[in-house]
């Protein structure tokens, strides 16, 4: 494992688990540091005051020492942990030197032991602290009992220096092992949560994909439905057109007051017939996708065109920002998104003819920037924005939610054909009552052609 992040991980589970142990180490090192207060009365009553003084002592350090555990520093910074065991072994090192007992030669040695079996346990991984701690006990018990005066027999100091170093090396050993354990546990955890995650991944990519086949296809099936609609409509589509020219013709021998109701009605038939050719020419667009060659089209040339097919019903009561980085470009084809931005835009005004506006002004703010090598455009109004519910059909051919006779729903479809036939992605992001906003990615020119 040669991850900074796997040793970071592993680093600051360690520190959890080592101020856990410790303050399990400080909970029980306090009632039973004073619960020996009585074998103090027993083993040595002339010196049991001193003792309690001490004990006094050594259990409100440990005591700071848990206090310590409850700060944020604290928890940063967990190495005054080794207090829980610290401060009872200092305790019961004075304690040896000040018995002086040459009778039973220190029988509290044993409490040494103790003391180190509960660090092993308590603090199993820590091999290294155990191993220090371990020597220095080793150590200043030799050094206290040739201190003593006279110093404790040679056999003694052997004796519980043996015992010592026995619980020593067990401590210390079992460490060592309990540390290699630990870290193989750890090492698989880590990659089975890291293999799971990279799973879920997948099976997100995945299931983003599929959506995307199950999408296509029916962009494609509806490709061939419509192949055939569009050639049945043209025909008499045509006919009309031209039998709307010859009215038109024949206008000038109608008397003067006919004129004005004919040229209305005859209005309103070519608008009828204008909106059908227009429905034609979308269908066109979705079953037989331009495939002209792509060119670096300036952004502002795109938007300016796409605002002038738009509806002008709304136009003078919505407030246009745009916020394009200077002389931005796209390597795509002009008309196809021209396309785009206007069935974009189109749709911004008509959601905010739904929503009341108060407090502020209805708003259509268009973006571009360069992030990566690839250029994002966005589309951002303060409408109403789409419902959850709708998210997943927007791109839907025929779905709309617009009233009869304002859309067929094709708006978004033909988008986002248009933008994954250039190779980029289209993106929404929205909250109900607030905004919707869309976003067009589109990969720089040196990307499109190495995937070609």
């Amino acid at each position: 494992m040669n991850e900074p992040e796997f040793y970071r991980i592993y680093e600051d589970e360690k520190r959890r688990d080592y101020i856990t142990a410790a303050t399990w180490g400080t909970f029980v090192s306090i009632p039973l540091n004073l619960s020996c207060t009585f074998m103090d009365h027993g083993m040595y009553p002339a010196l049991a005051d001193k003792f309690l003084q001490a004990r006094l002592i050594s259990v409100s350090v440990t005591a700071l020492a848990w206090l310590w555990f409850k700060t944020k520093i604290g928890r940063a910074h967990p190495q005054v942990s080794i207090m829980w065991f610290a401060s009872p072994m200092l305790m019961i090192l004075w304690m040896i030197y000040a018995a002086n007992d040459h009778t039973r030669y220190s029988p509290y040695y044993a409490g040494l032991n103790i003391i180190m079996l509960g660090m092993g346990l308590l603090s199993s991984w820590a091999y290294v602290q155990n191993f220090i701690t371990s020597a220095f006990v080793l150590g200043t018990y030799v050094a206290i009992s040739f201190a003593m005066n006279p110093p404790q027999p040679i056999g003694s100091i052997l004796n519980n220096t043996t015992f010592l170093m026995l619980t020593a090396v067990l401590v210390v050993v079992g460490s060592v092992v309990n540390s290699r354990s630990r870290f193989r546990e750890f090492s698989l955890r880590y990659e089975l949560d890291k293999n799971r995650r990279a799973l879920e991944a997948s099976l997100a990519q995945l299931k983003e994909n599929e959506a995307q086949l199950v999408h296509s296809e029916k962009l494609a099936s509806l490709g061939r439905m419509s192949a055939g609609m569009i050639h049945e409509i043209n025909n008499p589509l045509n006919f009309a057109k031209a039998g709307l020219g010859f009215l038109r013709e024949k206008e000038k021998f109608l008397v003067p007051e006919q004129r004005a109701d004919f040229a209305d009605i005859l209005k309103d038939v070519e608008a009828g017939v204008g909106r059908v050719n227009t429905i034609v020419s979308d269908l066109r667009m979705f079953t037989h996708p331009d495939t002209e060659q792509r060119d670096e089209v300036p952004v502002h040339e795109i938007i300016t065109a796409a605002a002038r097919f738009l509806n002008n019903e709304c136009t003078d009561k919505v407030e246009f920002e745009e916020a394009l980085a200077p002389g931005l470009t796209v390597f795509a084809n002009k008309n196809k998104l021209i396309h785009v931005f206007t069935n974009l835009l189109q749709n911004s005004l008509d959601a905010l003819k739904n929503k009341k506006f108060t407090d502020e002004k209805p708003v259509v703010r268009i973006g571009g920037r360069v992030e990566n090598g690839t250029t994002i455009l966005t589309v951002y109004d303060n409408g109403p924005g789409i419902a959850a519910e709708n998210l997943g059909k927007i791109y839907d051919p025929f779905f709309t939610t617009k009233d009869v006779g304002e859309g067929m729903g094709l708006g978004l479809s033909i988008c986002y054909r248009i933008v994954r036939e250039t190779g980029g992605k289209i993106f929404v992001k929205t909250e109900p009552g607030k905004f919707c906003e869309f976003s067009v990615e589109l990969p720089a020119r040196e990307k499109i052609t190495a995937t070609n």
